[in-house]
């Protein structure tokens, strides 16, 4: 897991910020971690496979579709990236 310092965080700002995890239990870098996610990774936010479900639901494909383009597609692993 990544380490986040932040610096020159206003007195009051870090009041505040102890005051709010008194409030829900935590410590203070519980209470900031929960703000920092909910504030990158929204509840509504679209996620991949859920837009690509609705894609296909859009357009009409089938799971016969499906099948065919699994059939159809090339199953050669990709070459490495060669440097040099």
């Amino acid at each position: 897991m990544a380490i986040l310092t932040v610096r020159n965080v206003p007195d009051e700002v870090h009041r505040a910020l102890r005051m709010r995890a008194a409030q829900h239990g935590r410590s203070t870098e519980a209470e900031v971690r929960e703000i920092l996610e909910r504030a990158v990774k929204p509840e509504k936010r679209v996620r991949m496979g859920d837009a690509l479900g609705a894609l296909g639901r859009k357009v009409g494909l089938t799971d016969e579709d499906i099948a065919l383009i699994e059939r159809t597609r090339d199953k050669t692993p990709a070459k490495p990236l060669s440097i040099g």
